[in-house]
């Protein structure tokens, strides 16, 4: 099956059509003569000499990209087909780490001394500005190790990265931002920006790359596998008896082989497709590469105001408009799985109430419908006292009910002794942040660590009382299927 999550019945199978070339590539030397026109006009007018900080110089670029390229340089993206937005950088201009249990908090510190020393240059005035990348794993690791210690493989616990270079596209315009750090030599700067202009300019002239032919999977372990997972439902569903919890969120382990190496291009190009109205999030750096299309925000904030998603309740699609209606209104009336997203909404509310000077709860949950599943949700929106950003209500939110549990501290700590596997960055968050530290953070859902022909895949179900362990196993093999879809045709 390849049919997008709106707008096709489900089981249709679709073969995305290459987009158009927007800008041939013969004229990917034209382009780069312009932009670098521009990059000399402006150079020796930007503050190269301070003793400190950064400087970003955003061009617009005369082309809207096709796809932003997956480069050999440590890179990360975010596409919304739906919102037609894309956010991707390349390089580190910068990066500061945390973990342990304060992780954000000095991650904000940092920043904040950013304020007032990193200078943005917008001579073509398209109001596209730099960002930082903001990323974490799913809870707190372990304090940060000494000095001159290794760090441990994978990502890390908590990452904040400017990249060196940054595309944006946002509707009908694009740009490139440049950034370095001060002091800065002008002919290096030059050197170096020219550098990454040749390495980009020719891929972003391309369109997004096709599908391949669809190819097998291999299926080769599970964690927990099918009798693991009944016993931690059941060990779950003992817990809530008791009254120690009222729900706890359980994830298991999927790896797949594939026939080929997996083409991170057109794994991103398939998911956009696949999931129009879900964030795709890649990110790929030491020796890793973590791709999701996730549905829920953890929060988008603007100034003053800020929108969470709660989701939770999980039904699957059918063939036929009539059977999938009838599915989805018996999830809006299933007491079981209302209760479920009733823990994760007054969950959310009740974090954002104490710092919200209001609070606009719609009375029903929603349906939102994807490709290979519906949830309830309840967009929440609040506004907010002053002095909250970003990083302060990612501390506050995070991790919800969704993906955690409730009571969460209790949640969290049952899970520590009887999950079996770690989950990285599995249900953490992620998302860029402005130099206000305003922006949007996703929960990293619907997951895959991809490593040549090699696949890990992640996928979680709530429990709650009156779960059942086969219906839950169905719930996240619903979800594992958007993940495997796309990888068929990578």
């Amino acid at each position: 099956m390849f049919a997008p999550d709106a707008g096709d019945p489900i089981g249709v199978t679709r073969v995305p059509r290459r987009p158009p070339m927007l800008a041939p590539i013969d004229t990917a030397d034209l382009i780069k003569a312009q932009l670098m026109t521009r990059l000399q006009e402006t150079l020796n007018q930007m503050p190269l000499s301070l003793p400190g900080g950064f400087v970003s110089l955003t061009l617009e670029l005369p082309h809207l990209p096709g796809a932003a390229p997956a480069l050999p340089a440590p890179h990360f993206l975010f596409s919304h087909a739906h919102r037609e937005e894309l956010r991707a950088g390349y390089g580190i201009a910068a990066e500061w780490r945390a973990a342990g249990p304060d992780r954000l908090r000095r991650l904000r510190a940092q920043a904040l001394r950013l304020k007032g020393h990193w200078h943005q240059y917008d001579p073509d005035e398209t109001g596209l500005e730099g960002f930082f990348l903001l990323g974490f794993a799913a809870a707190p690791g372990a304090a940060a190790p000494d000095p001159g210690e290794a760090a441990p493989r994978g990502l890390p616990d908590a990452l904040l990265w400017l990249p060196e270079v940054a595309l944006r596209h946002r509707g009908g315009q694009a740009a490139l931002v440049l950034t370095t750090a001060l002091p800065a030599d002008v002919s290096e700067v030059l050197d170096r920006w020219s550098a990454w202009l040749d390495r980009l300019v020719p891929p972003l002239c391309s369109g997004a790359p096709g599908p391949l032919t669809p190819a097998s999977l291999e299926r080769r372990w599970a964690q927990p596998d099918r009798e693991g997972w009944g016993l931690g439902v059941t060990a779950a569903l003992e817990a809530i008896a008791s009254g120690r919890l009222d729900k706890v969120v359980l994830a298991r382990r999927l790896c797949v082989r594939g026939r080929r190496p997996f083409d991170l291009e057109r794994l991103v190009a398939a998911l956009a497709y696949l999931f129009p109205t879900c964030q795709v999030v890649k990110v790929h750096r030491d020796g890793q590469c973590l791709v999701a299309a996730t549905p829920e925000r953890l929060l988008a904030q603007r100034g003053n105001m800020v929108e969470v998603d709660a989701i939770a309740g999980t039904a699957a699609r059918a063939a036929g408009s009539a059977p999938d209606a009838a599915l989805g209104e018996a999830l809006r009336s299933s007491p079981k799985e209302l209760h479920e997203h009733a823990l994760v909404a007054e969950s959310l509310c009740a974090a954002l109430a104490p710092y919200s000077r209001r609070l606009d709860v719609p009375p029903r949950p929603r349906l939102l419908r994807l490709n290979n599943a519906q949830h309830l949700w309840t967009p929440i929106r609040a506004e907010l006292a002053p002095g909250l950003d970003a990083l302060v209500l990612a501390d506050l939110l995070h991790p919800t009910p969704a993906t955690n549990g409730q009571p969460s501290a209790a949640a969290r700590a049952w899970l520590r002794r009887v999950e079996p596997q770690g989950r990285g960055w599995y249900t953490g968050a992620a998302g860029c942040l402005d130099q206000n530290l305003s922006g949007e953070l996703w929960v990293l859902l619907r997951c895959a660590e991809i490593d040549g022909d090699t696949a890990l895949l992640h996928a979680g179900a709530g429990i709650v009382a009156g779960s059942d362990p086969e219906s839950e196993w169905g719930e996240t093999e619903h979800k594992l299927a958007a993940m495997l879809t796309a990888l068929q045709f990578a």
